[in-house]
């Protein structure tokens, strides 16, 4: 499966491209605005990887040419990317990372509606597109640090059962724990987590905070046996 990490030149998006590209995965695309910043990554991760399996392309290539996307860009570009690539996305899961931080205290959301972030890319791209919600409480510096398993869960909401269970087999290819959420209303209570992850981190001189989920047996079709 080809999968293109829009965003992909970001500290959270270029997480994200190493444990694809580190899990196996047939192509990892990373979108940029500026596709000369995209190849110089793709580059800069290949070499760090020890292997050609990233290209790095303008955020409509990678889109165009991906069989996946995950959309992994701060909220004041959420809405202005999601319009540039919409075209590119028809009958594709758009997984959607986003968390709307307040720039001014990333220790507070600051929302344009009372709906989650990935609720607002549903409404704009489309029944069209299967959004899905994951990776917003995951550490940029955990994803990056390969030698190193993620110990957090990922919780993933979409109003789609099969795009979840297709995004929830990735997220476990990558050597993760991940839950079905619920629809993608609960995005929202996801999206309040990572404030109060980034206090802990503050408070305790981390990065890297995360979640577990404790107490449940997972009987998901790609649960480990």
């Amino acid at each position: 499966m080809k999968i293109a990490v829009i965003g992909g030149t970001g500290r959270e998006g270029q997480g994200l491209v190493l444990r694809l590209a580190a899990s196996g995965e047939e192509a990892v695309l990373i979108g940029s605005r500026q596709a000369e910043k995209a190849r110089a990554k793709a580059e800069a991760l290949n070499h760090q990887l020890g292997r050609a399996v990233v290209v790095g392309l303008e955020n409509r290539a990678a889109a165009r040419v991906a069989d996946l996307v995950i959309l992994c860009v701060p909220y004041a570009a959420h809405e202005e990317t999601l319009r540039a690539i919409a075209p590119d996305l028809c009958g594709k899961i758009l997984v959607d990372t986003t968390v709307p931080l307040d720039p001014q205290d990333p220790l507070r959301l600051r929302r344009r509606s009372e709906q989650s972030a990935a609720e607002e890319a549903q409404a704009l791209l489309g029944e069209n597109v299967k959004v899905v919600a994951a990776f917003q409480n995951v550490s940029a510096a955990a994803l990056r640090n390969l030698q190193h398993a993620v110990e957090c869960d990922i919780l993933v909401c979409g109003d789609d059962a099969a795009a979840k269970e297709i995004v929830i087999a990735l997220i476990r290819r990558l050597g993760l724990r991940a839950w079905d959420a619920g629809p993608l209303r609960m995005a929202r209570a996801v999206e309040e987590l990572t404030p109060l992850l980034l206090s802990l981190n503050r408070r305790y001189g981390s990065r890297s905070a995360g979640i577990r989920i404790t107490g449940l047996e997972d009987t998901s079709p790609s649960a480990p046996r």
